[in-house]
């Protein structure tokens, strides 16, 4: 049985103006816990367009997942790897990541796909905060199980990001940038992230969480908590594409590339990748617990390592790592 805010959602989202009176008839509820759920959403980051001093409908521009709605959308995109896709939406929760190494504890499915609305934990690479306001943008983790180790794995993180550059050039938005090793970027602003996780037997079977981030519509005042310049798919002029659509493109690229993965291998997708480097030529330094190095950018090998030409003329490969500019772009 649905919660009250799962109901009050659903009831919103045939984009009606609704009031606290009129949504407490239609759920049989007292108006005060209408008013209470209605004001958690809000502050969870839910839009509303207030019509008048009691009545609201769904922002302009919120779109609510739909499971049935992405399946729709994924029928046209003929996809044979999603076929058996398990699709789950979730409205709060504090990470898909989290709720996805759970789901692995209790299930041995592969192909799970884990949406939230939004995330009160959502983490991006180095532990560092992901802001997830709620219905405004991707907030998405797949479970993929392999029988390779993760060694056989490395460049994985590179190929996905191919895959989710892919799926919004269908959608319209090219131009898309990478940076290694799982930036998404347009126009040198960051537009998503990917983060994996690997789960299991380090050198035979394995299961792998492929979180993926991607900004859709970034309310201004949740944005005040990014620390770097930011972008989102509203501002590359995807003003009328739906989240649901998002959604089901990413899957059918991501799926394809997963896969497909253990046959091919990064190298499969080297020079796509490379073709979108964000930082390809220019100087940077790249940190790990090592330490730091600095020098030229030159791509990455068919493994997904970076390759750095240093001062002395040596080249140096690295397979982790933070890769920051000397200089802007």
């Amino acid at each position: 049985m649905l919660d009250l805010q799962d109901q009050i959602l659903t009831v919103l989202g045939d984009c009606r103006a609704q009031s606290d009176d009129s949504l407490a008839e239609k759920l049989n509820v007292a108006c005060s816990r209408i008013e209470d759920e209605r004001q958690r959403l809000m502050k969870a980051g839910l839009h509303l367009d207030f019509l008048d001093d009691s009545h609201y409908r769904l922002g302009t521009h919120v779109e609510l997942l739909s499971k049935e709605v992405i399946k729709r959308h994924l029928v046209p995109l003929r996809s044979p790897a999603t076929v058996a896709c398990d699709i789950k939406v979730l409205r709060a929760i504090d990470s898909t990541n989290r709720y996805a190494r759970d789901h692995i504890a209790k299930s041995e499915l592969s192909g799970v796909v884990i949406l939230a609305e939004s995330q009160t934990a959502g983490r991006g690479r180095l532990g560092k905060v992901w802001t997830s306001p709620f219905a405004a943008n991707i907030y998405m983790s797949i479970i993929w199980r392999f029988d390779l180790g993760a060694e056989a794995l490395q460049g994985l993180s590179l190929a996905v990001g191919v895959g989710v550059r892919r799926s919004l050039a269908r959608l319209g938005v090219s131009g898309v940038q990478l940076k290694w090793p799982n930036d998404v970027y347009y126009e040198g602003k960051k537009l998503g992230g990917i983060l994996l996780e690997v789960v299991g037997d380090p050198k035979g079977q394995c299961t792998v969480i492929i979180g993926v981030g991607i900004n859709v519509a970034m309310p201004r005042a949740a944005a005040e908590e990014i620390d770097q310049p930011w972008t989102d798919l509203m501002s590359a002029g995807a003003t009328k594409v739906s989240r649901n659509l998002i959604v089901a493109n990413l899957i059918a690229s991501i799926f394809e590339i997963l896969n497909d993965f253990p046959i091919l291998g990064f190298a499969a997708y080297r020079d796509e990748w490379e073709s979108s480097d964000l930082f390809q030529g220019l100087q940077g330094t790249v940190s790990n617990p090592a330490g730091s190095v600095s020098g030229t950018i030159l791509g990455v090998d068919g493994s997904g390592a970076l390759r750095m030409r240093l001062v002395s003329g040596e080249e140096q490969r690295f397979i982790g790592g933070e890769l920051s500019l000397r200089g802007k772009l």
